[in-house]
């Protein structure tokens, strides 16, 4: 399936806000001719949400149409989730796979990364989250009090370019080291966020589209979110 070709049709489509009993032949058309299968057909719905982001400006339309996105998933799941085994990869280091890992998926990452890692001071990874930021890529970062003020600390530069940050205060760690991408993966291990891991530590990191082990991540970073102070 060709998403450019899609993307560009579903651009004319939305120049005026509706969509013509014409518009709906071509688009017919062009489905009949590339979409051939249920993976595809999915590809087609996710392109079509997110030219409808893309069309508006207004914040909360956007979080409209995400809602409308993840209550489909929800109700009408995809065929990639309907009876099929949840994909999973494993990395280790030292080696750069387990790096390669997150910086691949902000990369790719379209509309929410949810950080929660104990420390982060690998500028690679870094760059590539302020990349992300500066692209529309809505990003929270939970870290702990002690290390988001070590030396080598990224936390200054995230909270200069007005990415939110919280930290626990307390005598304890904020240990976790995990992150959520568009809500449909998630990475978590002892893999820290430094150069240290990358390098010289024996570090492990899951990689996984588990719906439900995603949601048990993602109520426990919402908790989380919900009780701890922001960063000062």
């Amino acid at each position: 399936m060709n998403a450019a070709e899609l993307d560009a049709l579903l651009r004319q489509f939305l120049v005026d806000r509706k969509f013509s009993g014409a518009e709906r032949d071509v688009l017919m058309g062009w489905a009949d001719q590339h979409i051939t299968t249920d993976q595809q057909r999915d590809v087609a719905r996710s392109r079509v949400f997110e030219s409808a982001r893309n069309a508006v400006t207004d914040p909360a339309a956007r979080d409209v149409i995400e809602f409308l996105e993840n209550v489909l998933k929800v109700i009408v799941p995809t065929a990639g989730t309907v009876g099929s085994t949840a994909s999973a990869a494993v990395a280790f280091s030292p080696g750069d796979v387990c790096l390669g890992m997150i910086v691949n998926h902000l990369i790719n990452a379209r509309r929410t990364v949810d950080i929660c890692v104990f420390t982060i001071t690998d500028d690679r990874i870094s760059n590539t989250i302020l990349a992300a930021h500066k692209r529309g890529v809505k990003i929270r970062i939970i870290t702990d009090n002690e290390k988001a003020y070590d030396a080598g600390s990224d936390v200054p530069r995230f909270r200069e370019t007005g990415i939110p940050v919280i930290v626990d205060e307390s005598p304890f760690h904020m240990h976790h080291k995990f992150a959520i991408f568009d809500g449909q993966r998630l990475l978590n291990g002892s893999y820290n966020w430094t150069r240290g891991a990358a390098e010289q530590n024996e570090e492990n990191i899951v990689d996984t589209d588990d719906r439900e082990v995603i949601a048990r991540f993602q109520h426990e970073f919402e908790a989380l979110w919900k009780l701890l102070p922001t960063a000062k």
